[in-house]
């Protein structure tokens, strides 16, 4: 497969100054960059997949008419913690 390249980004000295600094020493800035890239596809490839549960979770309350409270909830999550700490 080609290989394609991002546009130029502008930034400003100290950015680019901080961002030199932080590279490890088997590092360029260009691994960097595309390492940051990657990564922030992937949060937001988390993040989409979340909302799209959470719209779904409302979707099936909303057929079933079935809801639960936050208080309900955190006891719930509460439960499981204390259980799995005696674990």
């Amino acid at each position: 497969m080609k290989s394609a390249t991002i546009p130029a980004l502008r930034v400003e000295p100290k950015l680019r100054q901080a961002v030199e600094r932080s590279l490890n020493s088997d590092e360029t800035l260009s691994s960097f960059t595309e390492q940051a890239l990657r990564e922030q596809i992937k949060r937001r490839k988390i993040q989409d997949e979340f909302i799209a549960r959470g719209l779904e979770s409302r979707d099936k309350a909303r057929q079933s008419g079935e809801y639960y409270s936050a208080e309900n909830v955190l006891a719930g999550l509460d439960a499981m913690l204390a259980k799995a700490e005696k674990s």
